[in-house]
């Protein structure tokens, strides 16, 4: 074959294996379905969309978190809660439980890992796979230990050790990994290769590979599988096509399927391009088809019989390798010789990568993502049942408050409609009650100043007509008269009226207590103090009568004014005559008014002194006029019975003189105190019942404005739980309103994780 030919077929055979899903040439029909990008994009796809996905449950469950304490923040020390802090304590928890997703959804990447006996081309297979010897490789026991290649978004590669964060150089790979050199780590170290993304695109896809030592070097692969195995998406299981399968690697895989649910397993039967020059390569191959599906159907029980011979591929690594190294030379191997098969081994190293992309995506979205998103809808779920039973709770109590938020309305309602109408019957009784008393102080006021000479006679003090004596006597008298009429008074009306007051009181506190709230009712006694009311008359009889002036001066009563005073007394008062006697001519104390009574007597006055100014007048003129009227007189009736008169009358007269005593002015000043006091209380008498009227007035008001006080309390408290349910109200409707809409959240999000599981963890395998 010219050296035209040869390149041309290195060209094809390399180009094949980069070439796009959306090429006529790929290999896409043996993915099923799948290009080797759009299959590796599955995993890239699903999970970004996987972390959109937690980024908005994170939000949710903050946002839930939040609503949560606010409602048991807002709820403590109400008589039910609208969720409980324990609730709110698991609300809480899954915060913690999300945010450990997210970070383990954020490092969480496409993992195969390479086993096989020493010297079987591992290390040659990731180099191939990778376009890049990225790993030392060599005869023999090459590999000391695990090294692991991912993919880094700096330009320049670097290396990583478990001892420290420090970043080497790529080189040191070869003393630290090379079993040939002094400085090897141990076998159960790990090595990180950090090999730019833009140099290889497996490694921009989120794919890392592992390399391990042989498994025939160390008998501890249960501390390899533990360590390094438990979290891989695909074993690829590097062979030598030279021999069978030996039981190392056989025993290793047991291990394997022991910890892990049916892992996926590629077999690559290397160095087949040794095997073209044997003969019977065709039943060498089939023997090699039937142990490794024998191992991986029977044994291991991992994919079935069909399947498993879609998982063995004879291929050769190092030609894959050194021809996409040199692919722009065409130079197929070194020695620039061209084996026979060797474009059916590029070929079906081609064909291995479609089908492990192809399985390691799915299976990366499944292993990765699955225990995730169940995780995630066990979240939600419980979740949505934490916001339905807060939605549920919040209009329950809802109801409960609307219905007492009525009540209290009604109540108040009620209240106000009873005040109104008990203030309105409250003010007519005592409108009544305030009449009567007027009417029966007055009455028995006018009682008592008939009665007044009686009381006056009661009065026993020494008397006597010395001026600073008697001023001393009026003023006891003035006291005398107003307690006793005072006591009198109270005896005759105050009992009554006091049981009225304390009726009437009784009444109105019955009533009110009848239209407040039972809880309220004994309260009202309680706060009503018990007072004792006493109605005071004030007559003040010493200011009353400050002007009365006695007249106990000797007057002869048959003497010619006496005489004078009785003729008129016919047609005029003739006790205000006697009783004015000494004060005649003076005005009336006080500035009171005068009853026409006086004024006619006042008029008759006058008269009376004019007649007696007259005669006093003409019989002062003369003595000649006296003598004269005395003649005619005895000349009339003669001079024995002048005499006789005259005697007569002289010695009634000196009786009347010698019996004007002490005692005799006492009962004058008396009679005269009794008709100036009973006129000056007969002016006071409407004024007197009216300040008891008013003193009742003042007592039942003062009363019922202390029982209305105490109503306006109950209805002040009723107007503020009415404004306190009315604002439990808002918040129960606000977080209901939030629970509602934090629900449904829960359900899109559910819907989002089936989205999910429908678009990528259901695909047919």
């Amino acid at each position: 074959m010219s050296g035209s030919l040869l390149k041309q077929a290195t060209m094809d055979a390399s180009e094949l294996s980069r070439q796009p899903s959306g090429s006529s040439s790929n290999l896409r029909n043996l993915g099923n379905g799948h290009g080797r990008e759009s299959a590796l994009q599955l995993f890239v796809q699903a999970k970004k969309r996987i972390n959109d996905i937690f980024k908005d449950i994170g939000d949710y469950v903050t946002e839930v978190d939040t609503f949560v304490k606010g409602v048991v923040a807002k709820g403590k020390g109400g008589e039910e809660e609208i969720i409980s802090p324990q609730n709110a304590e698991v609300v809480e928890g899954f915060k913690a439980k999300i945010d450990g997703i997210r970070e383990v959804l954020s490092r969480d990447h496409m993992k195969v890992v390479f086993f096989g006996r020493t010297s079987n081309g591992k290390s040659t297979v990731i180099n191939a796979m990778l376009r890049e010897k990225i790993l030392p490789s060599g005869i023999g026991h090459t590999t000391n230990c695990f090294i692991q290649v991912e993919g880094s978004d700096n330009e320049e590669a670097s290396l990583l050790t478990e001892d420290s964060n420090q970043p080497k150089n790529i080189q040191s790979v070869k003393q630290l990994a090379s079993a040939l050199s002094s400085a090897k780590l141990k076998e159960n170290a790990l090595i990180r290769i950090l090999w730019p993304k833009s140099k290889c695109r497996l490694l921009r896809e989120d794919i890392i590979f592992l390399d391990s030592p042989g498994i025939d070097v160390s008998p501890d692969l249960d501390s390899w599988i533990d360590k390094h195995c438990l979290d891989a998406d695909v074993f690829v299981l590097v062979a030598n096509a030279e021999s069978t399968l030996m039981q190392t690697e056989k025993n290793f895989f047991h291990k394997v399927s022991a910890r892990l649910s049916k892992p996926n397993i590629f077999v690559l039967q290397n160095r087949w391009d040794v095997s073209e020059m044997e003969e019977d390569i065709d039943k060498v191959k089939q023997q090699h088809i039937d142990y490794n599906t024998q191992f991986l159907a029977d044994q291991l029980q991992v994919v079935d019989r069909r399947e498993a011979k879609d998982r063995v591929f004879f291929v050769s690594a190092r030609e894959a390798l050194v021809s996409r190294l040199h692919n722009d030379t065409g130079i197929p191997t070194p020695d620039r010789v061209l084996m026979p098969g060797f474009q059916a081994r590029i070929f079906e190293f081609a064909n291995f990568e479609n089908k492990f992309e192809v399985c390691i995506s799915k299976s990366a979205v499944k292993t990765k993502f699955e225990q995730h998103t169940d995780r995630g809808k066990s979240i939600t779920c419980e979740l949505r049942a934490a916001m339905e039973q807060v939605y549920t709770t919040s209009n329950e109590l809802q109801e409960k408050q609307h219905q007492v938020q009525q009540e209290r309305a009604h109540e108040l309602d009620f209240l106000v409609k009873q005040l109104d109408l008990l203030t309105r019957e409250v003010k007519e009784k005592i409108k009544v009650m305030v009449e009567d008393v007027e009417r029966k102080v007055a009455s028995a006021l006018n009682d008592e100043i008939r009665r007044l000479s009686l009381l006056v006679e009661e009065f026993d003090r020494p008397f006597h007509p010395d001026p600073m004596l008697l001023n001393v006597y009026k003023k006891e008298m003035h006291a005398h008269v107003e307690q006793t009429l005072g006591r009198n008074l109270q005896a005759r009306c105050s009992t009554a009226l006091l049981h009225g007051v304390e009726s009437t009181e009784k009444q109105m506190t019955d009533r009110l207590s009848s239209i407040l709230p039972e809880d309220t009712r004994q309260q009202l006694f309680n706060l009503i103090p018990k007072r004792d009311f006493e109605i005071a008359y004030r007559l003040d009889c010493r200011n009353l009568c400050a002007d009365f002036r006695e007249d106990i001066e000797f007057r002869f009563s048959f003497g010619p004014t006496a005489l004078l005073q009785r003729l008129l007394g016919s047609k005029s008062n003739a006790g205000f005559l006697v009783g004015t006697a000494g004060t005649l001519g003076q005005p009336m104390s006080g500035g009171g008014a005068v009853p026409a009574s006086s004024v006619q007597g006042l008029h008759d006055n006058e008269i009376l002194t004019t007649l007696l100014t007259t005669f006093a007048s003409f019989t002062s003129r003369t003595t000649l006029g006296a003598v004269a009227v005395a003649g005619l007189l005895a000349k009339a009736a003669g001079w024995r019975v002048i005499a006789v008169t005259g005697a007569l009358y002289g010695l009634l007269y000196l009786y009347e003189r010698l019996t004007w005593t002490t005692r005799a002015k006492e009962r004058c000043f008396k009679q005269q105190y009794v008709e100036y006091a009973s006129s000056k209380l007969r002016l006071i008498v409407d004024l007197t019942s009216s300040n008891c009227s008013h003193q009742v007035q003042q007592e039942l008001s003062s009363t019922f404005a202390r029982l209305c006080h105490h109503a306006d309390i109950t209805k002040q408290h009723l107007e503020e739980e009415l404004k306190q349910l009315e604002a439990e109200l808002h918040r129960l409707q606000e977080v209901s309103s939030s629970a509602k809409s934090l629900r449904n959240k829960a359900d899109f999000l559910d819907s989002e994780l089936n989205s999910f599981c429908t678009q990528y963890l259901e695909l047919d395998s």
